[in-house]
């Protein structure tokens, strides 16, 4: 999916390079500054990056933000009506997600559970109001939970040692995670984003014989970094 979004880029970067050009030549008379041509600049990143970002529900709400305020810049709506529902429609689509986060990844989800099941025996790692990093070099992995407030958690797994199926539970409030895995493993995310984000910049292919790493990660106006 992020190929495609890539090709979306490019298409989009092509289109208005040829109109900015053909407009300089004297051949078109495309006038690109209509009414609300800002709102693109919402609009345009949102829709591509429903197929390249993991977190597509706040891509989703940006893009409806973005075209209601293309409909008003264009008299079709009022600025004071989506002024007003504005906030009530993000709390809505907090509450769907917060609802239905199980439903589209149902097998993520109960791995996760199962894994979760011996929660307690995982290693802790909380940074409030400060930073910690931890490398687990030469260590076999057996899970984690890592919590972030007004603070940033740095784990290093990339050269741990992984016999099976772990979780890690990344919960980053007005914080920051960043989390280094190895390669040879799977990678797989559930994630719950609140005005923040969970992105993972590792590429896998997956492999049934390769141990499989999940991410249940919830950033609550902060973000959770795979890498």
């Amino acid at each position: 999916m992020k190929k495609f979004g890539n090709l979306l880029w490019g298409i989009v970067l092509i289109l208005v390079g040829v109109i900015f050009g053909l407009n300089a030549l004297g051949v078109t008379n495309v006038n690109i500054f209509f009414r609300g041509w800002w709102t693109l600049f919402i609009i345009v990143p949102s829709f591509i990056e429903l197929f390249r970002s993991n977190n597509k529900m706040w891509n989703f709400v940006w893009l409806c933000i973005g075209i209601a305020l293309l409909l008003c810049a264009q008299n079709i709506l009022s600025f004071s009506l989506i002024a007003k529902l504005i906030f009530p429609f993000i709390l809505v689509m907090i509450g769907i997600s917060l609802i239905f986060k199980d439903t589209f990844n149902k097998k993520i989800a109960e791995k996760v559970k199962a894994l979760n099941s011996n929660k307690g025996d995982f290693e802790g790692y909380c940074a409030t109001f400060g930073g910690q990093k931890v490398d687990l070099s030469g260590q076999e992995f057996k899970g984690a939970n890592l919590d972030a407030v007004f603070g940033g958690v740095e784990l290093d797994i990339s050269n741990a040692i992984i016999k099976s199926d772990q979780v890690i539970n990344a919960t980053s409030v007005f914080g920051g995670i960043e989390i280094r895995v190895p390669t040879g493993v799977n990678i797989k995310i559930k994630a719950t984003p609140i005005f923040g984000g969970v992105e993972s910049k590792v590429k896998t292919v997956y492999n049934e014989s390769l141990p499989t790493i999940y991410i249940n990660g919830t950033a609550m106006f902060g973000g959770v970094e795979i890498k």
